[in-house]
């Protein structure tokens, strides 16, 4: 076993690989940029070293610099991690040529599965099924458009070297193919350098069904059962499960042989995860699925492998690279109970589920263990206080729940999620609960499309409720105090000799102002009216800092952040965010249909509209890409462009102004 080894990589799982080294006894070095210096990952490790400038492609890219930290710092072996450089066999071959060991697959195997193409064509040479489509290196867009009439609408563009749902579409008929393989080639050549891609058909009601697989230098490959990933927006993950709901054992063996021929067929070494379509208009079949990728490294959804197998993959990782053979055959394994993992982000679901960035003022998890085998499991690269930045995944955690049976674990998730707590940025936090509580999924029915059919049903909000917006006002105002307080002066606060005390106060409830005004009615207790509402309570402060609210008689216990400018109110399973407005300050700029502002931060990768041109609503005006995947901007209404504020390449913030409208004149 290594001593010391390098973690090539940041945030949740280098604080993944760390925990394990650690119980090992194996001592661990991080690598950071300008922006991480004081990220958790580098908290943990034993040894730190930087590595250069927030963006990426200066510092955790920079695989010569990596390997030199490793040298520098006595390292024997250097762990990839997952995204980054985890997949490009040019850094394997220079870790090796260093004299030190890759945490991972030989280069070749990583070659044979990079690219989708050739993977396809030795898949369909080692007999493991294939989706129909075109796999070849033509990447003229009359050919392909041509290849895509052949195979049928609706197919899929993917790029070639993807991953992660980047330089995807999914095209529904001809007329959208050459659009849509323009921007897929954009994608696919920002986010790997390769704008190539293929053509496939496209299974109308599919299910993404995933065989993590173990390899060992000496030949030995097992299977350790199926992941459904199925639950996807925009191709990507958004909650995972194992084992696979409606799996028949006929079908996991066949699902299980393929995968395995698949690692065999490139000698694999290491974790890998062999990705399959699966048909799922109806019961899962022996015939009825497809090879469709391999990721030749370790997934972001491994721990739900890991709960229901008992065993630590990161641990396997490192006594596989260090030349001990596999501890398991495959009648050693079994599977036990089920389990779920949700992927916390912050994003901003009302805006499309567009990245979000900002600081982390409140984050708190309910009892869990991190980076182990538990019922309730978190595993996180950031603590409360962190700032979620626009260089890197906007990952907050992953909320693992491991239960007997699907139905304990699935409602052991939607308790965990209605327990977190975040505030200070966006996230998704309440499309998550939703999600789990979805009478769909509920009983195993998902395919890739659920989110998309029903994402209003997901994404719909009930309205805040009046003792929230009254209890949120209060703790603006500083007006709860602890019920148990003994400075008899506090009862006496809010007297006055002529009337009852009143205050007011000024929130924005989700761009809604709403001016309140709070009649103290003696000991906690208040009356709160806005047009249209009126609310009497009862609250005050308990010891541990949360809030206890009372209404008609019925006690609730609730949990308050306040910010500078911000008050989150934490209640029956919902969060709710209002922001403090200061009325004697003017807005600097009214919102209006003439103007077009960054919905996030990002980089300006193409501008559509010139001044001058005339637009029509619904026009497409800029690109903006953010997380490596491009969002187009469009004319809020009818008009002229008057200017254009922002240039292609140009990083611009959340909010940025970037292009004016006006009327057309006559």
């Amino acid at each position: 076993m290594f001593t010391k080894i390098l973690i090539a990589n940041r945030g949740e799982i280098a604080c993944r690989i760390i925990t394990t080294a650690r119980r090992l006894g194996t001592r661990t070095v991080a690598v950071y940029s300008d922006a991480d210096a004081t990220a958790k990952h580098v908290a943990l490790a034993d040894e730190a070293v930087h590595i250069g400038a927030a963006v990426v492609a200066d510092s955790y890219l920079r695989g010569a610099m990596i390997i030199d930290a490793a040298l520098r710092t006595g390292a024997q072996a250097i762990h990839p991690g997952y995204g980054f450089l985890s997949e490009n066999p040019d850094f394997v071959e220079a870790v090796e040529a260093a004299g030190l060991v890759f945490i991972g697959p030989t280069a070749g195997a990583i070659r044979a599965m990079g690219l989708k193409d050739a993977a396809k064509a030795r898949m369909i040479k080692a007999g493991v099924p294939v989706v129909p489509g075109y796999h070849g290196a033509n990447q003229d867009a009359g050919f392909l458009a041509q290849q895509a009439d052949l195979i049928g609408y609706p197919v899929l563009i993917k790029a070639r070297a993807g991953g992660g749902g980047k330089g995807m579409r999914l095209v529904t008929h001809p007329d959208q193919f050459h659009s849509a393989f323009e921007s897929a080639q954009r994608e696919a050549q920002s986010s790997f350098g390769d704008p190539a891609c293929l053509i496939e058909k496209y299974i109308t009601q599919p299910r993404h069904i995933e065989i993590q697989v173990f390899g060992d230098a000496y030949g030995h490959v097992i299977h350790l059962f199926e992941r459904d990933c199925s639950l996807q927006r925009r191709h990507q993950k958004v909650i995972e499960e194992a084992p696979a709901p409606g799996m028949t054992e006929g079908v996991r063996a066949a699902m299980g042989r393929a995968a395995v021929e698949a690692a065999k067929a490139i000698g694999y070494r290491g974790a890998g995860t062999v990705e399959f379509i699966v048909d799922g208009s109806g019961p899962l079949r022996e015939d009825g699925f497809w090879f469709m990728e391999m990721n030749t490294r370790l997934q972001v959804e491994h721990p739900v492998s890991e709960a229901i197998t008992g065993l630590d993959f990161v641990e396997l990782q490192l006594r596989v690279a260090a030349g001990e053979p596999l501890p398991l055959r495959q009648e050693d394994l079994r599977i036990n109970g089920w389990a779920f993992e949700a992927r916390l982000y912050a994003e901003d679901v009302a805006k499309g589920f567009l990245p979000a960035t900002g600081p982390l003022d409140h984050l708190v998890f309910p009892p869990s263990v991190a980076f182990a085998r538990g019922g309730v499991r978190v595993d996180s690269g950031v603590r409360q206080g962190d700032v979620i930045s626009p260089w890197y995944d906007p990952m907050i955690a992953k909320v693992i729940t491991h239960g007997d049976s699907r139905v304990a674990a699935l409602n052991l998730l939607a308790d965990t999620l209605a327990r977190v707590q975040v505030a200070g940025t966006t996230t998704n936090l309440e499309f998550l609960a939703a999600l789990a509580r979805h009478p769909g999924f509920a009983v195993g029915a998902v395919d890739t499309d659920l989110i998309g059919r029903d994402v209003q049903m997901l994404t719909s909000r009930a309205p805040v409720p009046d003792p929230v917006t009254a209890l949120a006002a209060l703790a603006a105002l500083g007006l709860m105090q602890a019920r148990s307080a003994t400075d008899p002066w506090e009862h006496f606060a809010a007297w006055r000799g002529w009337s009852q005390a009143e205050d007011f106060v000024t929130l924005d409830a989700g761009g809604t102002q709403i001016s309140l005004r709070i009649l103290h009615l003696g000991k906690g207790r208040f009356r709160a009216s806005w047009p249209g509402h009126d609310v009497e309570l009862s609250a005050w402060r308990n010891s541990d800092g949360s809030a206890m609210l009372e209404v008609d008689g019925l006690r609730t216990r609730v949990e308050l952040a306040i910010a500078a400018k911000r008050v989150s109110v934490f209640h029956g399973g919902q969060s709710y965010s209002f922001g403090l407005i200061d009325l004697l300050i003017a807005d600097a700029e009214q919102a209006s249909g003439d103007t077009v502002l960054a919905p996030m931060p990002g980089l300006v990768t193409a501008i559509m509209a010139e001044a001058g041109a005339r637009v029509q609503k619904g026009d497409p005006l800029l690109i903006l890409e953010a997380m490596k995947m491009e969002h187009v901007l469009t004319a809020p209404r009818d008009g002229k462009v008057a200017e254009v504020l922002v240039r292609a390449r140009d990083q611009v913030s959340d909010g940025t102004l970037l292009l004016r409208l006006e009327a057309v004149d006559g």
